[in-house]
């Protein structure tokens, strides 16, 4: 442009400076010659244009590539790291879809209008951000619902069953009949017992009367001694009379104790016939018969010669089975749910109460038992149930740590 400018100026000092009356071009050859070299040496301002790339061009490829390569590793991580990546990821393919073209990094910053820095996505927690989150675990399991307060009632002495109170599925208490028997050889061992206390009674009572007659002599004999009434033999032989009857008189007295024994072991044969309930609780088993003739508990050694069972159903727990890889990151307190497979619709929640000391060598697993909370109202024992234990939330990190340090 400034190449024109000084031509223009040329060739008006020229037409001002020459010209003839006709008004032809009387410009010099030398001035002619200059401007075309000043015209050669000019640059056209077409040649400095140059075509830019469309700017949306730009704005959907780049965020698209990067939308089809997030969603290839959403896709792994998602299969490793379970539904707290997946909100991250899904976080992430959000700021990919905005507008902004720019890359976007969970955690990275951009500067505010105030000077201090904001993070480009969700906001995270001070925390959060100063320790991440480790992934939550599950831990599972199988077991079986188990009754720890369960009694298995035998017959102490032997007996006929004569009556049966209670039926399979009562709830019963502490000291209520549950079945009687009858013995007739007890029944006699009592009566005899009895007869031979009375008996004991009577020779008491003649021992007694004895012992105040040599009592007696013995008072006489000595004070006729003292005036010199009596010899000293005779004293002597009224002294040992003496002596003989409280002796028997002592032996009286033992034998109506020993008699008072065998009525009360005899009475306590006859009360053990009637069998009356150990513990509180639902019968939950009954193999007890109107006839039948049971043994007694030294002979019944086995669960299937009893008279039934009761277990106590509000105190019931789950023992259930972990494999054994799983050991270091089982302590009490740890929480969790379980699922009975008779009520597969009402989970439950669960604790972690006590570790089983041994490991089963031939399962590789741990037993653990856990208490219940709020289990369904018609559970019973025996019932087959899954255990499903998180590890890794916050809240079982802090009851992992207060753990160990205890």
């Amino acid at each position: 442009m400034a190449i024109e400018d000084c031509e223009k100026r040329v060739r008006g000092r020229d037409f001002s400076r020459t010209g003839d009356a006709c008004g032809m071009n009387t410009t010099s050859e030398h001035d002619r010659d200059l401007a075309a070299k000043l015209r050669s040496l000019s640059i056209e301002p077409a040649a400095f244009k140059t075509e830019l790339p469309e700017p949306h061009i730009r704005r959907h490829v780049i965020p698209g590539a990067m939308l089809a390569l997030v969603a290839t590793v959403s896709l792994a991580v998602f299969l490793f790291y379970r539904p707290e990546a997946l909100e991250r990821i899904e976080t992430m393919l959000a700021g990919f879809a905005s507008s902004d073209p720019a890359i976007y990094i969970r955690g990275a910053e951009a500067p505010a209008e105030d000077g201090a820095a904001v993070e480009r996505g969700r906001a995270l927690p001070a925390d959060e951000a100063a320790s991440p989150a480790l992934p939550t675990r599950e831990v599972t399991g199988s077991g079986y619902v188990v009754a720890p307060d369960i009694a298995t009632v035998f017959s102490k002495y032997e007996g006929r069953i004569v009556a049966v109170e209670v039926e399979a599925g009562d709830r019963v208490v502490t000291g209520q009949v549950l079945v009687r028997l009858d013995d007739a050889g007890a029944r006699f061992a009592l009566q005899g017992a009895e007869i031979a206390r009375q008996s004991a009674e009577l020779a008491l009572t003649a021992k007694t009367i004895e012992l105040a007659q040599a009592r007696s002599s013995l008072t006489r004999t000595e004070r006729l001694a003292g005036r010199d009434a009596m010899s000293a033999q005779t004293l002597e032989e009224a002294k040992t009379a003496f002596d003989t009857a409280e002796n028997a008189a002592l032996q009286a007295r033992q034998d109506v104790a020993k008699a008072g024994l065998d009525i009360d072991r005899a009475r306590e044969q006859v009360e053990a016939l009637t069998v009356r309930a150990p513990i509180s609780g639902t019968v939950t088993r009954l193999d007890a018969h109107v006839g039948d003739t049971v043994l007694s508990r030294e002979d019944s050694v086995r669960e299937n010669e009893s008279l039934l069972a009761i277990a106590d159903m509000a105190t019931m727990v789950i023992d259930a089975d972990v494999a054994e890889a799983n050991i270091a990151l089982m302590l009490p307190g740890l929480r969790g749910e379980a699922v009975l497979d008779g009520f597969p619709d009402r989970p439950f929640a669960v604790e972690v109460s006590k570790i089983a000391p041994m490991i089963s060598r031939e399962k590789g697993t741990v037993t653990l038992r856990l208490s219940l909370s709020s289990p369904p109202s018609d559970m019973r024992p025996a019932m087959a149930a899954r255990i499903r234990l998180l590890v890794g939330e916050a809240g079982d990190s802090t009851d992992h740590q207060q753990g160990a340090e205890q």
